[in-house]
């Protein structure tokens, strides 16, 4: 029995219509919703097995959830010769593939890492790669883009520019990032992959889910239906939420209890990054660290304290965007 591969796209793909110059005609590229469930059914209907790969590389979660939501649409015949892959990259595979660029990059170039707009989260995820992109690395400048978005492509380079670069190499953390053409002062650092490279990725991801599947029955949409939990405001506790527990489903089994003995005079909301390499079990991002389960909310200001005091007192807060002195 042949397997059929589906390749869903969203935000970072123009919905899989930039994945054509990159997968081979082999691979299916859909969309997603009504689009996935039509060629499934084709190929369940012609006898294939199809293991659907989610084509996100780390910052639209809610393209793996949706794609586990629409499979879920299915009869029991279709499901069970239908596997859905783990996502094709993480924010950590998308950190180094970034970083690979970079190093071809001349050292006084500023970096502008760049991908579609989508929404204020996924967006939020941009600035955060970039730095740690830019960390380590040999780069003064690293700024960020947003096509269809603001900062757009235009003000990235002028903002490059205005902080000293002569000008800026356009990394494309997204499948649809264009040729900068017009844009003064920008050249294209891309792709962000091979179509060689795509394929070996793409490849590996079906082999894990068939063998997940072979071993242990997991045809992956279960598991796949949490994939954007906190992606997003997780939880907000107002002025009357002062002793409370709860826990957090992150893909792995733990739980955060809070006891809060004071009130609180306005809501926050406390942020976890968990970065989950595909071919890693466990991993936290390129840089590692165990300091992740830390609640992020700063410490309240006291009066007569600037705002970069403030800040200095919460060493936890993502730091900005901006490129390092």
């Amino acid at each position: 029995m042949t397997d059929r591969v589906i390749a869903v796209g969203g935000h970072e793909s123009d919905g899989a219509a930039a994945l054509a110059g990159v997968l081979g005609p082999e691979v299916t590229r859909v969309g997603g919703g009504r689009e996935l469930v039509r060629e499934v059914r084709s190929a369940r209907a012609a006898g294939e097995r199809v293991c659907v790969v989610p084509m996100t590389l780390g910052r639209d979660p809610s393209l793996v959830a949706d794609a586990a939501r629409t499979l879920l649409a299915l009869d029991a015949g279709e499901r069970a010769g239908t596997l859905l892959a783990e996502p094709f990259g993480t924010t950590a595979h998308l950190v180094g593939w970034l970083r690979t660029l970079a190093n071809r990059v001349p050292d006084d170039r500023a970096l502008l890492v760049t991908a579609p707009s989508g929404d204020p989260f996924s967006d939020a995820d941009l600035f955060r790669t970039a730095r740690l992109v830019g960390q380590y690395g040999r780069h003064r400048v690293v700024e960020v883009a947003l096509l269809g978005g603001a900062p757009d492509l235009a003000e990235g380079v002028w903002r490059c520019r205005a902080l000293g670069a002569p000008g800026a190499v356009v990394l494309p953390a997204a499948w649809a990032v264009p040729e900068p053409a017009g844009v003064a002062h920008a050249e294209y650092g891309g792709p962000l992959l091979s179509a060689s490279a795509a394929a070996g990725v793409l490849a590996s991801r079906v082999r894990q889910a068939r063998e997940r599947y072979e071993r242990s029955g997991d045809d992956g949409v279960d598991r796949a239906l949490a994939a954007d939990h906190d992606h997003g405001h997780a939880h907000s506790h107002g002025p009357d939420d002062h002793g409370h527990g709860h826990s957090h489903g992150h893909g792995h089994a733990h739980s955060h209890a809070h006891s809060h003995g004071h009130s609180h005079g306005q809501s926050h909301g406390h942020g976890h990054s968990h970065s989950h390499g595909a071919d890693d079990g466990h991993g936290h991002g390129p840089d590692g660290g165990g300091d992740h389960h830390r609640a992020l909310s700063p410490a309240p200001r006291t009066a007569g304290e600037s705002p970069a005091e403030h800040q200095g007192s919460a060493p936890d807060l993502v730091p900005s965007h901006r490129s390092p002195r």
